[in-house]
């Protein structure tokens, strides 16, 4: 007994416990596997991920992945808030802009249709304090992209064309930023742009021939030269290589910066066409005097520093979508331009003006007047910008086929069939870029404003004019270069056929940009007018971002590392880019307020004294009709000898003593 009463004490006193620990440890570890689970949600996208994506080859793995690259994809679109505009409690644009790049690198349709969901993103977004970070590695992603991927490919890909239209958002919006001078604390990032904008500068050979991606690509540079300039020490690399490209004769206005104010003043041109924009949106009476003002500054389109110029383009075509005085000033600006680049390069003996930037502007004004003919608020101004000033029946010959007997037309207003009959006739061999390039932009929009215009029975006018127009370009133009255009157009709208024959389309892709224009327009407006009813007719001395009227920056952030893997963040609440009212403000408001509450109470105190005044005249009303009356029968009873009112009959019993005495006693 006592040795089966040890065994058994050593079984439960010394195996138990330690078969005890097997099973802590055991549900310890899975316990840790289950937090570890729980760490990483169910739609993460991980480098392992992205891998198995483009690598794989068995067919039930690669559609197990896709459908969740797909709901990946749903989620994203979600958190970016693209129904709502990038508003709203479930959305955080940071997080997800970097999430969606990193979807971009899985090839194929989830690659087109994730940068289709950035492009769109980055399009209607609003500007807050938090986005700078992200931005400037959306910015990284996309010029490694462009650098190391595009430029090795023998040909052209419409990737390479959503990356530029990408690449200039970001650079747009980071500009925006540099003019509130929320970008000091990101030298560093700025100095991991540096080599890709150095490589990037030696794409002139590689996108010459196709100008829509070039122009993005300039406006990307220009801007981070700007930035670059201002933000980093003088021995950078990109700043030594665009300082022996610099050319003498900077013009003073356009770009005005000091090493020890480190300031950036924007141009007349620029803050007048903001003003304009202003006095559109508040409806103010100052829009004819602004826009005289703005007239008188249009020479500072053919400086040679055009990046203020742009955004005065992009600005003023954000007013003219609503006001046709606005469409009118631009148009004439543009004319203006046109003619004063067209008669200097014509005159060789002034070789020392140099107009090789000139193009850039005309192609921004084109995709500018093309957005006008969609998006415009109203038909009119839709179809003057299509059409123009002039009388309709002169856009029949854009419709019909040249005849070389013609003489050349004149420039005589910039609409975009205006353009299309003057680029089309000085088309050559040899012609300047301006004139070869504007035609290829027109042609370049016509496709795409087709295959935007699908399925819109309100304006099948346009389209069909459009369609007229573009056959006969097709028709009778030999140029390869006008070719291309509608070729990579075509391309671009992922159909490689006629767009106009096209039955199914893919209704979430965006080949516009519909709204930064106006998000530019409104944060420049609370920039250089941050309080301002009335508006001044003269530009302030002041430099924009030095006022006491501007916004409070954010605290300095603290560096944080961006993991491979995204993982869900809860929801932050977006700060916005411009602080509470000042004071003047809130004053002003008071006022408005206590002003507005005692003309409640008189209105109300006038209401009551109409009332009364109402009822006395009425009673004065009845009692005259009763004296009047009383007047009447008075008189009829001295006439008559009877007191019965007009139109009366008797009473009774004197009707029957009538009747009685007519009856005969036969």
């Amino acid at each position: 007994m006592s040795v089966k009463k040890s065994s058994v004490t050593d079984i439960f006193g010394v195996i138990a416990p330690s078969y005890k620990e097997k099973v802590l440890r055991f549900n310890l570890q899975k316990v840790k596997k289950k937090r570890s689970d729980k760490s990483k949600p169910p739609f993460s996208i991980t480098a392992e991920f992205i891998l198995r994506f483009n690598q794989t080859k068995n067919p039930k793995e690669k559609k197990k992945l896709l459908d969740l690259a797909r709901k990946i994809l749903l989620k994203c679109k979600r958190k970016l808030g693209l129904s709502t505009l990038g508003t709203g409690e479930h959305v955080h644009l940071p997080t997800t802009w970097i999430e969606i790049s990193y979807l971009a690198q899985c090839k194929g349709q989830i690659q087109d249709e994730a940068l289709n969901v950035l492009y769109a993103s980055l399009d209607h977004a609003s500007f807050y304090y938090d986005h700078p970070p992200a931005l400037f590695f959306l910015a990284e992603s996309i010029l490694y992209r462009l650098c190391c991927d595009a430029f090795l490919k023998p040909y052209l890909y419409s990737l390479e064309i959503k990356l530029a239209k990408i690449g200039y958002l970001i650079s747009l919006r980071l500009f925006i930023y540099f003019l509130y001078g929320h970008l000091e604390s990101f030298k560093e990032h700025l100095l991991r742009l540096q080599p890709f904008l150095y490589a990037l500068s030696f794409s002139g050979e590689i996108y010459y021939m196709y100008p829509n991606i070039f122009s993005n690509v300039q406006v990307i540079l220009k801007t981070m030269d700007i930035i670059c300039k201002r933000e980093l020490p003088s021995d950078s690399i990109f700043s030594r290589v665009e300082n022996k490209n610099q050319h003498e004769g900077t013009d003073s206005h356009m770009e005005h910066l000091q090493d020890n104010q480190k300031s950036y003043e924007v141009n007349n041109l620029l803050w007048h066409c903001v003003a304009a924009w202003t006095c559109v949106q508040k409806n103010s009476p100052h829009l004819n005097n602004v826009l005289e003002h703005l007239t008188f500054h249009k020479t500072q389109l053919q400086n040679k520093c055009w990046m203020d110029s742009a955004l005065a383009l992009l600005v003023l075509g954000e007013a003219a979508k609503l006001n046709m005085a606005c469409l009118k000033t631009l148009m004439d600006i543009m004319r203006d331009f046109l003619l004063t680049i067209m008669s200097v390069q014509n005159q060789k003996e002034n070789g020392s003006v140099d107009f090789s930037w000139a193009w850039i502007i005309v192609s921004i004004y084109i995709t500018i007047l093309t957005e006008i003919c969609l998006y415009a608020a109203i038909s009119n101004l839709r179809k003057t910008a299509f059409i123009g000033f002039c009388d309709c029946k002169s856009s029949k010959k854009y419709i019909l086929p040249l005849d070389k007997s013609e003489e050349q037309p004149e420039l005589r207003e910039t609409s975009f069939l205006g353009l299309l009959d003057y680029f089309s006739s000085k088309m050559s061999d040899n012609c300047d870029e301006v004139i070869w390039i504007g035609y290829y932009d027109l042609v370049y929009n016509l496709v795409k404003m087709s295959w935007e215009l699908r399925g819109d029975e309100e304006q099948d006018g346009l389209r069909n004019v459009i369609w007229q127009t573009l056959q006969k370009t097709k028709n009778h133009e030999k140029d390869e270069r006008i070719h291309n255009a509608l070729n990579i157009a075509e391309a671009e709208l992922n159909d490689p056929t006629d767009p106009f024959t096209r039955v199914s389309s893919n209704a979430g892709d965006e080949i516009f940009s519909k709204y930064i224009g106006w998000r530019v327009a409104n944060i420049l407006s609370k920039l250089l007018f941050p309080s301002a009813d009335i508006l001044p007719l003269k530009k302030p001395l002041i430099k924009p971002h030095k006022t006491k009227y501007l916004y409070k920056k954010q605290d300095a952030m603290k560096k944080k590392v961006l993991h491979f893997t995204v993982r869900e963040h809860p929801s932050v609440i977006d700060v916005p880019l411009f602080s509470n009212p000042d004071f003047f403000t809130k004053r002003d408001e008071e006022l408005t307020r206590i002003i507005d509450h005692y003309w409640e109470k008189e209105l109300q105190i006038r209401q009551k004294e109409d009332a009364i005044c109402e009822a006395k005249e009425r009673k004065e009303r009845e009692l005259e009709e009763k004296k009047h009356f009383k007047e009447i029968m008075k008189k009829r009873e001295e006439k008559l000898h009877k007191q019965t009112k007009p139109y009366e009959l008797p009473p009774r019993t004197e009707a029957i003593s009538l009747e009685g005495k007519m009856i005969s006693p036969n």
